[in-house]
């Protein structure tokens, strides 16, 4: 899958890289959907041996069988975000001194999974991310603060208050999310027609 070339935005809009081995203790490796095409490119013998992989299939088929056969030292496969949490969790929470933190796939993905390991306190130098698949965004709502997944459109419908909210760059660290604001709310009723985000 080739890579999307994010267009140029404001400060706080997080910037993706692109996953390169390096020395630790540990490594961690997370990836949702097409991120799992991230993490076949870097694997190799040295590193799965001390490799621990957690996999969100967001969907996909195919990708968990190909991680497997890497023959990382543990393997974690769920649907969600919500449902491989826990495992992530629980993987930063025991986390040894040393460890390098791999993600790869959506941003919603890397945006919660830093969020939680900054928390956890990883320190910053030690993940890396690069951005493959979906580009569609995770939303929070400055209104009611509910939060709208893979948001693909703008403006869009917020799922929990019923607004429609314009799609700002600007990111929330705190919530892993980019915040949308009502789009009518100075002229109520006049809602631009949706349009792709990066059409």
């Amino acid at each position: 899958m080739t890579k999307f070339q994010f267009p140029a935005s404001i400060a706080s809009r997080p910037l993706w890289g692109t996953l390169v081995a390096r020395e630790g203790t540990g490594h961690l490796m997370i990836a949702d959907a097409e991120g799992a095409e991230a993490l076949l490119d870097l694997a190799t013998p040295d590193l799965m041996c001390k490799a621990d992989i957690i996999y969100v299939t967001r969907g996909t088929t195919g990708y968990a069988e190909r991680l497997k056969t890497l023959n990382p030292v543990r393997f974690y496969s769920g649907s969600s975000y919500d449902a491989t949490k826990p495992h992530i969790e629980n993987r930063l929470c025991n986390a040894r001194s040393g460890l390098q933190l791999y993600l790869a796939g959506t941003e919603s993905l890397m945006g919660q999974v830093i969020r939680d390991a900054q928390d956890a306190g990883l320190p910053h130098d030690a993940i890396q991310t690069e951005h493959r698949g979906s580009v569609a965004r995770r939303m929070q709502c400055v209104h009611c603060k509910g939060i709208t997944e893979d948001v693909e459109t703008d403006p869009f419908v917020c799922s929990h208050c019923g607004l429609h909210l314009f799609v700002r760059d600007h990111y929330s660290r705190r919530h892993a999310a980019f915040q949308g604001v009502r789009v009518d709310a100075e002229d109520h009723g006049n809602i631009p027609k949706a349009r792709g985000i990066y059409a």
